[in-house]
């Protein structure tokens, strides 16, 4: 008896596990978020094995289980309750953000997980939405249509398997200012859906806890080897400062390389590759992609649009630049490097320069003529 009694309840037990996932059984082994709002349910499946972070945290998120949320949003399902906030028919429709303007956030940013093969390219894509590159964050787009020139920008980390029938309805809707739909169509709540036993086996917790771990461990790195770049320009620059040939006006320079090169007439443009530090060894700004990699400020959106190359300026007195700037710039030819020490005044003076210069900051450039413009 004790053993039948043992049985039913194995059964029993057996069954009700089946029930959880008789909603969908069609849909096989993998993993899945059954996004059920007030349209109607869309199942996406997950592509943990390609892009892990990004799922992990969409998953996280999901079932309330991520640890870097601020206070406000932890040990809740982030996602219950939120909006599709931006919808445009014959693009796509928007959600993630539990403040439903498209400026809210979990708290933190990650970065993207761009694979080649998965692609804009049809209805149900499930992608990132972004501000820029490593900007990620909770909010997440479907696809209504094909949208490939979205590719390479945004992470696409999962599909639609069921409800493209939703998607029209919700992209459908009648919306106003900032495409945002009149009448709230709402994500209810979102169930992850783990079928088979590598599913099962992915752990989201541990994934986006190591990811953020490993990306702290990096910026401590980072801060490290920045500071050591720092202290080295500064420890130069007290040298090369006291060495440095002094202009009428107070700028100083300091020759780092002497070209060869020919002598530009003012009638020209040349070709400068330039690094702008403040006196405490802050880099603010460079075209040189190894400096701005030396000092913990690459960014990848400044290189796919070509802004780590040699600028072309103007060769004379006239040119549109800082005063110091421009008297060290016509002070050299072709293939010559300099170190340029610029008083304040003639720099940005008592105004500064947003919030990246502070007001009466000495600067230093090194500047280099690369080549005159042909």
């Amino acid at each position: 008896m004790k053993k039948m009694n043992f049985m039913m309840l194995l059964l029993a037990s057996v069954s009700f596990l089946s029930c959880k996932t008789a909603k969908y059984p069609e849909l096989g082994e993998g993993l899945f978020a059954d996004i059920q709002t007030s349209k109607g349910d869309i199942v996406v499946k997950l592509h943990y094995k390609e892009t892990p972070v990004t799922v992990a945290n969409f998953v996280t998120l999901a079932e309330g289980k991520n640890k870097h949320v601020t206070e406000e949003y932890k040990g809740k399902p982030y996602y219950d309750g939120t909006i599709f906030h931006r919808v445009i028919s014959g693009f796509m429709i928007q959600g993630g953000d539990p403040t439903g303007t498209g400026m809210g956030s979990p708290g933190y940013r990650f970065d993207d997980e761009i694979v080649e093969s998965l692609k804009h390219n049809k209805k149900g894509i499930l992608s990132m939405a972004n501000a820029g590159p490593a900007t990620n964050g909770s909010q997440f787009f479907i696809t209504h249509v094909p949208t490939p020139f979205l590719d390479g920008r945004h992470t696409v980390f999962g599909e639609t398997v069921l409800g493209d029938a939703v998607i029209d309805s919700i992209a459908n809707v009648k919306t106003g200012a900032n495409d945002r739909p009149e009448q709230a169509v709402t994500i209810k709540k979102i169930d992850i859906i783990r079928n088979g036993n590598e599913a099962i086996e992915f752990d989201a917790v541990k994934v986006f806890d190591n990811y953020v771990a490993e990306r702290n461990r990096k910026e401590q790195e980072m801060e490290i080897k920045t500071k050591a770049q720092s202290e080295k320009f500064l420890s130069e620059i007290k040298v090369q400062e006291s060495q440095a040939k002094v202009l009428p006006s107070g700028v100083k320079i300091f020759m780092l390389n002497e070209g060869n090169g020919e002598k530009p007439n003012n009638t020209q443009e040349v070709l400068v590759n330039y690094a702008g530090y403040l006196t405490n060894g802050t880099l603010f700004d460079s075209n040189i992609k190894l400096v701005n990699e030396l000092y913990g400020k690459y960014d990848i959106k400044r290189e796919e649009m070509e802004g780590y190359k040699p600028f072309p300026m103007p060769y004379h007195t006239s040119a549109n630049l800082i005063p110091g700037f421009k008297e060290g710039l016509l002070t050299l030819k072709v293939g010559d490097k300099a170190r340029v020490f610029i008083p304040s005044a003639l720099a940005y003076g008592e105004r500064g320069a947003g919030d990246v210069i502070p007001p009466n900051s000495d600067l230093i450039f090194d500047i280099e003529i690369v080549d005159i413009v042909q």
